[in-house]
This record gives C-alpha cells, structure tokens and sequence, in this order.
C-alpha cells in the first residue's frame, strides 16, 4: 500500500517545503509516501474554468483502482486518535493507493468531487491550501507514531 498526497499549486515558502520535508523523511519509517505538487492553472479568471482544469489535470493521473480522499472545509472531522483509527482502516482495507487531495484556492470541482471515496476537514477553520500541506502531512506521521504506540502523540 502506498500514500500519496497532490496538491494543486506550489508554494514558494521555504518553512512550509522544509516541514513537509521534515515529515517526509520521518515517515520513511513507516510507509511508503509520495508527495507531488501540480501547477496553478492561471490561464483565466473565471473560478468555474480554473476548477475544470485542475479537475482535468488530477483525473488524466488518477488510475481507476485509486482510493482519493479530497481535503476539504466540508469533509468529516477527525481527533488525531481517531484520524490513526481512519488510516489503520485504509491499510486494513488494503487499497492499492490511497491519494490525500489539496485543491487549490477555489476547492474542488464537481467532477472530483464525484469521483471521490471520503472528504476530510482538518478544522472548523479554514486554512490556506499552502498550510493544509504541511498540517496534513504532520498529521500522517502522527497517525504512524499512535498507531506504533510511540512517544510523539502525548494524550
């Protein structure tokens, strides 16, 4: 099994690209984890024809065995105990490949949407796309760490 995060965008913040690297490599030790960022679509102002290309863009790389969780304001909540419990689920389930999407600024378009297996929300708050990266990607390696019992997750 493998875990993939995409994100639609890149950022050009260095702290956000090092704690992502930070937590990357950490993870090395648990699973297998791919991190691929997509280019911005600035091709026009119009949301809706911004949204269809990015949609465009993930659907031309998704294979249709893909298991793609959309992180999204809407999507279902989580406690750090409980989004271990989720990801122990996923390997239990055995899915080939489980892809964590960060849209761009504007969400999702529809037609991810509908393709999509799940939605989660990391807070009530909303937080740039750019930020979701590295919350996300702490939040896996916290997920590894409870699950194993360790030390980083103090309850």
């Amino acid at each position: 099994m493998k875990f993939t995060i995409w994100t639609i965008g890149k950022t050009d913040e260095k702290y956000i690209e090092e704690g992502i690297k930070k937590y990357l490599n950490r993870l090395k030790h648990y699973t297998r984890l791919e991190y691929e960022e997509f280019k911005d679509v600035k091709t026009s102002q119009n949301v809706e024809e911004i949204l269809k290309k990015e949609a465009d863009i993930v659907l031309s790389k998704l294979k249709p065995d893909d298991t793609l969780i959309l992180m999204d304001e809407k999507g279902q909540m989580f406690d750090s105990t409980g989004f271990s419990e989720y990801i122990n689920k996923l390997q239990i389930q055995s899915h080939k490949n489980v892809i964590f999407l960060i849209g761009g600024a504007f969400g999702h378009h529809k037609l991810i949407r509908e393709r999509s297996n799940g939605m989660i929300s990391l807070s009530k708050m909303t937080f740039s796309h750019q930020m979701v990266r590295i919350f996300l990607v702490e939040q896996i390696y916290r997920a590894f760490t409870i699950l194993r019992n360790e030390k980083y997750h103090n309850n």
